[in-house]
């Protein structure tokens, strides 16, 4: 649909770390917004030798080309493999996430001030998809919208 994505904004909730009770902090953004910066969920190195291709990088790829926006397939590192997780609760998830993850050294310059479109093809807890975002936060980007194709059932 063409110049539906200038009109398309979602509602953007965060969660705040500190105290319990406190609300959350929302915002309506245009999704894509500028400066965006198109980021897709890494696989670990081992996992795309075997498969040949990681399917959210190759989604951020076509959606840069359809938004014109800017793509940094290699922003985040899949620093360790992690086994395959279905069936897990997102607490399962994130142990078995931890420190699996990180931003690329050399790209966190690139990332800095720049709004985030975290791509991912399914998502199923959301447990990589925030430490994804967390890495990207703490590296300097102002906020990180989500991306999914799919949404998994947990309970299929």
């Amino acid at each position: 649909m063409p110049g539906a994505a200038s009109s398309l904004s979602w509602t953007i909730c965060a969660r705040p770390s500190t105290a319990a009770g406190s609300a959350a902090r929302c915002s309506t953004s245009p999704i894509p917004s500028p400066g965006m910066l198109l980021v897709p969920v890494p696989i670990h190195r081992g996992r795309l030798l075997k498969r040949r291709y990681n399917q959210a990088a190759v989604l951020s790829r076509l959606l840069c080309r359809h938004l014109g926006l800017s793509h940094l397939p290699d922003a985040l590192l899949r620093t360790r493999a992690t086994p395959p997780m279905a069936g897990g609760d997102h607490a399962a998830r994130k142990t078995a996430l931890a420190g699996a993850i990180s931003v690329h050294p050399r790209r966190a310059d690139r990332i800095a001030g720049r709004p985030v479109l975290l791509v991912d093809d399914v998502m199923t807890s959301g447990a990589t998809l925030e430490l994804c975002a967390r890495e990207l936060l703490a590296a300097g980007a102002p906020i990180v919208n989500v991306l999914a194709l799919a949404r998994a059932s947990q309970h299929a």
